[in-house]
């Protein structure tokens, strides 16, 4: 990496040859947390501890907040063990975690029930009474980019007022998840722009808190913490913090980001014309543009990027590689179970099934897979959708069934990318990441129904990896975020569509969305 010179408003240094080591990235993620270790020499060693979700009741979803702290210095110390370097070699901590979550504290810092999380369900009728409250579904996207969706947390925010109101009236702080790491380890009430965005209380053109929004619903502005940009220096490493985790007092705690945004970073997707797609659980297609764009349906969302003066575009398709997990698992349940007694990683059946893909015919002979197995929410927000085989035939075997799935879910995929194009969103490169990058079948199925090169790069660390950078540009290793992408980012395989197959594709993709409108109001009433 290049030795930059400490940019505007970063800490000082007193000289290059004082400049530490290494910059640490938290992730607070649902299923665990990780810390990355990024050296000056572009070296990263990563390390994850989990924590476990709470499901109090069918729809509910819940964390301890103290567990994320716990397992954030475990991974810390995990991640320089395996570094083989010292705690004092840090220069900067960035943040990132999952979105929406919300952590509700007392005037003594003492949180007073377990966080709400992005997944939980339990919120629709405060989304219809923020609609309501702010004069239609048209006029909230109209001031927050945005409509109202259960995991977000200004819903969250009315149901603790409402559901217990006796807590609620001992809350003094609202806090999103990676913002309560940053209280534990600096004492300071903040948050990042980015990670704003997601609780619908956000002017998202103007970054900054929507008063009027906040006091049509009734929330005390008082609870909120200051914001600033992702790269911005927040506080220090206490004293406390210090004997706590074995991170030298002092180091500067940058704002960070919001796992979205934080993600985009950490695969180089800062500048209008790159896409990432991201495969876990979900499927996310995430683009950077140079100012706000709003679908007025509100099936993506439009919030701010983790660079000053950027925002972006994403949508969410819930069962992405869930589908592809659930297919596994179903099929290789005591196989499974054997791996998992040996302690051996059962992910390499994945590659069983693609090979089983592969020797099906595009299309797999119109066979047809929607993958709502949880429910959806990009391009159809729709609790009730299921998923479902459309097709089937005595015809079909295991090869077909598995093409379906993969295609299905690209499909969904595919859709998002639709939206983006008809907004005037720029794609000129897809980045793919996640389980669907890690075959070169899938990326050029990915490639063709995209239609647009698809590309895998040399980083797959991901949110941790952005937290590490933005730690880096407001420490002053690099003047600025898109800088710091361009000295650690490099691009590995270049995938391009293949003419005919994208043609046939985006005939089949005609054909796929015309079905979930056929079932919407039976998914209704069945499971509504």
């Amino acid at each position: 990496m290049a030795k930059y010179g400490v940019s505007s408003g970063s800490i000082s240094q007193p000289t290059v040859k004082a400049k530490p080591k290494i910059f640490l990235g938290l992730d607070i993620g649902t299923s665990g947390t990780k810390a990355l270790l990024l050296s000056d020499s572009g070296a990263v060693f990563a390390a994850e501890s989990p924590h476990e979700m709470l499901t109090p009741r069918p729809g509910w979803t819940e964390q301890n907040p103290e567990e994320w702290w716990a397992a954030a210095i475990k991974a810390a110390k995990k991640a320089l063990k395996k570094s083989g370097m010292e705690a004092k070699q840090i220069a900067a901590i960035g943040l990132s975690g999952q979105m929406h979550g919300s952590v509700f504290m007392d005037g003594g810092a003492k949180v007073l029930r377990p966080a709400l999380l992005w997944n939980d369900q339990r919120t629709g009728a405060q989304c219809r009474q923020i609609t309501e409250k702010a004069g239609g579904r048209e006029q909230l996207i109209s001031m927050t980019a945005n409509p109202a969706m259960t995991g977000f947390t200004a819903p969250k925010i009315l149901w603790f007022m409402q559901q217990e109101p006796a807590k609620y009236a001992r809350c003094r702080h609202v806090l999103l998840p990676k913002d309560y790491i940053r209280y534990r380890l600096t004492g300071e009430y903040a948050s990042d722009v980015s990670d704003a965005s997601g609780t619908l209380l956000l002017d998202v053109r103007r970054r900054c808190w929507h008063g009027e929004l906040i006091g049509r619903l009734g929330i005390d502005r008082a609870l909120l913490p200051p914001l600033v940009e992702s790269p911005q220096v927040t506080g220090r490493v206490t004293a406390l913090a210090s004997r706590q985790t074995g991170l030298p007092e002092g180091i500067p705690v940058v704002g960070g980001a919001g796992d979205q945004a934080a993600g985009a970073v950490g695969t180089g997707v800062v500048s209008a014309g790159l896409v990432s797609a991201a495969m876990g659980t979900s499927g996310v297609i995430f683009a950077a543009v140079q100012e706000p764009r709003v679908d007025p349906q509100g099936r993506v969302h439009t919030m701010c990027h983790a660079i000053p003066d950027t925002w972006c575009v994403f949508g969410c398709m819930l069962s992405a590689g869930g589908s592809f997990q659930w297919l596994r698992n179903l099929l290789f349940a005591e196989e499974i179970r054997q791996l998992t007694r040996k302690r051996k990683d059962p992910g390499e059946l994945y590659g069983r099934l693609i090979a089983q893909a592969e020797k099906s015919i595009p299309g797999a002979e119109n066979l047809y897979f929607l993958p709502y197995l949880t429910g959806e929410r990009c391009p159809h927000p729709d609790a009730n959708a299921r998923g479902c085989f459309i097709g089937l035939t005595p015809r079909h075997s295991l090869k077909e069934i598995t093409r379906s799935v993969l295609e299905g879910i690209t499909f969904g995929m595919r859709q998002q990318v639709e939206i983006l194009r008809a907004m005037n969103v720029e794609i000129r490169q897809v980045r793919a990441s996640g389980g669907g990058a890690r075959s070169g079948f899938w990326r050029q199925m990915q490639a063709d129904m995209y239609d647009a090169p698809v590309v895998t790069i040399n980083a797959c660390e991901g949110a941790a990896l952005g937290a590490a950078i933005l730690a880096g540009v407001g420490w002053g290793m690099w003047p600025g975020v898109k800088e710091a992408t361009q000295e650690i980012i490099r691009i590995k395989d270049v995938t391009k569509p293949a003419k005919r197959s994208a043609v046939f594709y985006a005939e089949q993709a005609r054909r796929y969305a015309t079905l979930y409108p056929a079932l919407r109001q039976t998914f209704a009433d069945i499971y509504g």
